[in-house]
């Protein structure tokens, strides 16, 4: 496989499993326990359903989709509210699903990237498999953070970039040496 390839799946599999799992990590660190399982209305899941439903996603296309699981997913059930399940268990599940899951991405081969595979009724590569998988897993992440924000409150201290830093470098007046290097 070239390196590029490589790339691919080394990336896919950190953002999975280093960057949008902790951040939900932190997330979850400042949700109100009580909150898991709040709806702003009918039409927006809740985090507990969100991990659910992450969970579900990823096992459905990598473990099983490209892994040869068998497919045991109730989609519909990840958007009930199941409120034996703590956020501590939920992200365990989640964990275990995600780390599994970045094994195997790391491991895939350029054959069964380039496979055809039947996943969700949807005729996809390994390479479109995957891409969904962390496009998906983005998008939610984004989510559940919102929603633990608004839930804890405006003093939610929050953050996973050093605004003024980068507002710092962006701004930064061009040195002599800079203004060489960029014509």
């Amino acid at each position: 496989m070239s390196k590029l390839g490589h790339s691919f799946l080394r990336e896919s599999a950190k953002y999975l499993g280093e960057v949008y799992l902790p951040r939900i990590e932190r997330a979850l660190a400042i949700l109100p326990e009580k909150d898991l399982w709040r709806r702003p209305h009918r039409d927006v899941i809740s985090v507990g359903m969100i991990l659910q439903h992450l969970d579900g996603n990823v096992r459905q296309w990598i473990l099983s989709g490209l892994g040869g699981e068998s497919d045991a997913r109730a989609r519909a059930t990840e958007f009930e509210k199941h409120e034996r399940a703590t956020a501590a268990e939920l992200l365990a599940n989640l964990r275990s699903t995600v780390e599994q899951s970045a094994a195997l991405i790391a491991g895939l081969s350029k054959h069964e990237l380039k496979r055809s595979h039947r996943i969700q009724d949807f005729e996809v590569t390994g390479l479109d498999a995957i891409y969904h998988v962390v496009e998906h897993f983005s998008w939610h992440t984004g989510q559940l953070v919102w929603l633990a924000k608004a839930c804890a409150g405006r003093d939610h201290g929050l953050s996973f970039y050093d605004t003024a830093a980068i507002n710092a470098a962006h701004n930064a007046p061009d040195t002599p040496d800079d203004s060489a290097s960029k014509s």
